[in-house]
């Protein structure tokens, strides 16, 4: 059963570590809303329903319309025991005639870790029975934005008209310090999304490797006659890598993705959050009802794929944790690399080594994201990408510190080395990356400002945080843009490399005692990829 109880438990200690000294042994009281069903626009067709991430994880609970009550109190039986009560909607005859029913509070109260479940008509006189026994209470809700689910004013209106304090400051950073490290449940639930996301991204990979060895036959009738099946499907288009893998999640049983799903190929690869996903791998625009393939892709074809990358960033969800992995692979060219993207993909994998090796509880993330526009630096310098001071008519100026020190490599490396992972897939933002950080005041400055700007985990590691470890290099022209006089680039190298697009490799990874332990199964060494891209492995 998901350990609602201690995840409770777990907030308010912290939310306790927020409040005044005078107010931190008060009882405490938060309500909360679960996430109702969406629609779209002006018109009742459903959207997908996902809960609200704080809700479930103080409930475990995706249930929608639902209401959570919580009552706590440090120094007494209530911290380690608190009253948790789950309030779900009563089963309506057009739930029965239109959807699935909400469950009896009998099924809810076996699989719910609450101290009482009941339907929402109770919740009123619920608040009322906590205001009476607790006068002196604290009033905690989210705050009243569009992120969150609206509590009406029908309940919130209980407690200020008992004049009890309400506040919204302290129950959401409460939350997120809370959520910033996770326990096994959590790391159980992470990994199961990893382990069938690693599939998915494998099952793409070896599609094409069919595709390049001519081994997708289609029978008679295919793609005119009848629909093609699934066996002789072929990826020619960045739709179909995404249909393919999103299908791979949902086969095991992930109700959702994480997050839009990226799948950019070619030069679309230096987009960082590329989702439209609608362009075929070398000829442009897809129109909105071209579905048919031409079985075109295998290499002795007439018509060939140009060599390319295909970068897919993509993730699902099990019981609402993320997985969150990027895997960056070669089309055309017979399912390998050019020796330019080769060379690129082979530079971000050490990026990624380098950080790993590092990671451990204490470090500062600052650091290890640093380390890797070092490692950067100097693969640049050796593939003469950037010039060292040996280069003709350098000098000093060109030294591995003092390219460091311009920031130049921000331009092929402009995003963080990862955040924080968990409920959402950049989970608990004030805290992974709180505006008070004094860890950032007593670390030495490392580097170039612009180095950190979109790092969204800037913290010393602890035990049971679950990152993302996510180098990239990428050859945008917006970013290269402002840098194309820089004295640290041999811009005759540097176009030599520009078609390769961009690259990302990015697993998840739990900080243990003494390091760290990779989530994310699909392997990512050039070779293996290569083998299975190509149809050899």
């Amino acid at each position: 059963m998901y350990p609602a109880k201690a995840h409770a438990i777990k907030t308010f200690s912290k939310l306790v570590e927020l409040l005044p000294d005078i107010e931190r042994n008060k009882p405490q009281i938060a309500l909360l809303a679960g996430s109702v069903t969406p629609f779209r626009n002006d018109t009742d067709r459903e959207l997908p329903f996902r809960q609200e991430s704080n809700f479930y994880y103080l409930s475990g609970c995706t249930i929608l319309s639902s209401y959570l009550l919580i009552a706590y109190q440090n120094g007494t039986s209530f911290a380690t025991n608190p009253s948790v009560q789950l309030f779900i909607p009563k089963v309506e005859l057009a739930d029965l005639m239109w959807s699935v029913p909400p469950p009896s509070i009998e099924e809810a109260s076996a699989t719910h870790d609450v101290t009482r479940v009941d339907h929402s008509e109770a919740l009123p006189d619920a608040i009322q029975e906590l205001l009476r026994a607790f006068p002196e209470a604290t009033f905690h809700i989210l705050p009243a934005s569009a992120s969150f689910p609206t509590i009406p004013s029908k309940y919130t209106g209980l407690p200020l008209a008992s004049n009890m304090r309400v506040t919204e400051d302290y129950l959401l950073p409460a939350l997120h310090q809370a959520r910033l490290t996770k326990d096994a449940a959590e790391i159980a639930l992470i990994r199961q999304a990893n382990a069938i996301s690693s599939r998915a991204h494998e099952t793409v990979m070896r599609v094409l490797g069919q595709g390049v060895r001519g081994a997708i036959k289609r029978g008679k009738g295919a793609g005119v006659d009848r629909p093609l099946l699934p066996s002789e499907w072929l990826i020619e288009k960045e739709a179909e890598a995404e249909a393919l893998f999103v299908a791979s999640c949902r086969r095991e049983g992930a109700v959702h993705q994480a997050y839009l799903p990226i799948v950019a190929a070619a030069n679309r690869a230096s987009t960082l959050h590329y989702c439209c996903n609608d362009k075929e791998f070398a000829w442009g625009p897809v129109g909105d009802h071209d579905h048919h393939n031409h079985n075109e892709f295998v290499h002795d074809q007439a018509r060939q794929l140009h060599p390319q990358v295909l970068l897919i960033d993509a993730g699902c969800e099990w019981n609402c944790y993320a997985a969150d992995i990027t895997r960056t692979m070669p089309v055309g060219n017979g399912g390998k690399f050019t020796p330019e993207a080769r060379a690129i993909y082979e530079l971000v994998l050490e990026m990624q080594r380098d950080a790993m090796e590092v990671v451990k509880p204490g470090i500062h993330w600052d650091a290890v994201h640093f380390l890797c526009h070092r490692t950067l630096v100097r693969g640049f310098q050796r593939l003469g990408i950037f010039k060292t001071p040996s280069s003709p008519g350098s000098g000093s100026w060109n030294s591995e510190e003092a390219i460091l020190a311009s920031g130049v490599s921000t331009a092929f490396f402009p995003h963080g080395l990862g955040h924080s992972l968990g409920l959402d897939v950049h989970d608990v933002p004030s805290a992974s990356k709180p505006e008070k950080n004094d860890t950032i005041q007593r670390s030495v400055e490392l580097g170039h400002e612009s180095f950190y700007t979109y790092l969204r985990l800037r913290l010393p590691l602890e035990e049971d945080m679950v990152v993302t470890v996510e180098p990239g290099i990428y050859f945008s022209p917006h970013l290269l843009a402002p840098i194309r006089d820089s004295r640290h680039i041999d811009h005759d190298v540097l176009k030599r490399y520009e078609s390769v697009g961009g690259v990302r490799i990015e697993d998840v990874v739990v900080v243990t005692k003494n390091g760290y332990e990779n989530l994310t199964t699909v392997r990512s060494d050039v070779d293996w990829v290569e083998g299975v891209c190509s149809g050899a492995l």
